[in-house]
């Protein structure tokens, strides 16, 4: 008999949970607390989530200066390698977390995807595809007990399914059972429609099969995320044209739909009943790309864009607007990591350890 889907619970107050889950953040963790170390880690939306769940992360690899800066000032006792990963040996890893090759609990990634990216030109010679094969070197030598790799959800479409394949060969040939599925962000807390392909292994040694979270929570609208936010710190639009596109979009819409000739599918007015669209890296601020407010015509402050990638309102950001916009939009979402995480240690390192 096939187990029953859970039943999805509903989150009352956003701001309540967000806090909330800071605070398992904050939560100092025990010796034997489970261990992980991401690389391609951004500002460190994969590491709240394995924070907020009780892992305690040993390093992380991220050679974007912003970002890098970004996440030491959130993680302060986190080593952080800021430089190019192909740079960093087995042996470095190894001595910076003084450990031996199969003691590290979680091995993280997410290469960068724009490459496989549906909002762009999809190439199947895009060097940066190729950047896996960096997490593979690493994950051949540290052979940790499971890896979490993190993409877009493009790669399983058209002709990209040949590297999909590729890369669950490689994976496999690292020496671990693997599964792969497409995760839906708005059903793990997260107020925004957000697909990423989730790749989780697991040492074959171990013979503990792979496997995923179910959906555990029922969109939460962009109304009931930010509805309590000010709108007096809204990026204002500043062309007329845009302002006129913005009076005829209909919330839920991207402004090609009443400027169907124009390059302005990025640029989108959110509706307050259903979760946010996809937020991306790029950003125009007031000269359009991004994503609007449906009550005034304004692009979301970042208090609001925080609340859309499910970041706790204490987590800090700096840089200007863009390089803000830009953190959140190349992140993971905390809280749909939080959920892997939290599934990880209960499905698979509890039976190992």
């Amino acid at each position: 008999m096939s187990k029953m889907r859970p039943r999805l619970s509903k989150i009352i107050n956003y701001s309540k949970y967000l806090e909330d889950c800071w605070q398992e953040h904050l939560t100092e963790k025990p010796d034997g607390a489970p261990t992980v170390v991401s690389t391609f880690a951004g500002c460190g939306g994969s590491s709240l989530g394995y924070s907020m769940a009780g892992f305690r992360e040993m390093l992380a690899v991220e050679w974007d200066k912003n970002a890098a800066e970004t996440f030491s000032v959130n993680f302060p006792d986190v080593p952080i390698f800021h430089g190019d990963i192909t740079n960093l040996s087995v042996n470095d890893i190894l001595r910076i977390v003084n450990i031996e090759p199969g003691e590290l609990d979680v091995f993280d990634g997410s290469p960068p995807c724009q490459g496989f990216s549906t909002s762009g030109r999809r190439q199947l010679d895009d060097p940066r595809n190729q950047l896996f094969r960096q997490f593979t070197r690493l994950l051949q030598g540290l052979q940790p007990k499971v890896f979490v790799m993190e993409n877009v959800s493009g790669m399983v479409k058209g002709k990209m399914k040949l590297i999909f394949a590729e890369i669950i060969r490689e994976l496999r040939g690292c020496g671990y059972q693997v599964s792969a599925r497409l995760l839906d962000a708005r059903y793990f807390g997260v107020p925004q429609g957000r697909q990423r392909m989730i790749f989780i292994g697991v040492r074959k040694d171990l013979k503990i099969p792979p496997s995923h979270p179910l959906a555990m929570t029922i969109p939460t609208t962009a109304g009931e995320a930010i509805g309590d936010l000010p709108t007096d710190d809204l990026c204002m639009l500043g062309k007329p044209e845009l302002l006129e596109m913005w009076k005829q979009c209909q919330p839920g819409k991207s402004f090609s739909s009443v400027h169907p000739k124009g390059s302005y599918f990025n640029t989108q007015k959110a509706h307050p009943f259903k979760v946010f669209p996809t937020v991306t890296k790029t950003t125009l601020g007031k000269s359009g790309a991004g994503i609007c407010h449906w009550e005034k015509p304004g692009l979301l402050s970042i208090p609001m864009l925080k609340r859309a990638g499910s970041f706790p309102a204490d987590f800090q950001f700096i840089g200007d607007f863009k390089d803000q916009w830009a953190r959140i939009g190349n992140s993971v979402p905390p809280l749909l990591m939080r959920s892997i995480a939290f599934h990880i240690k209960e499905h698979i390192l509890d039976k190992v350890n």
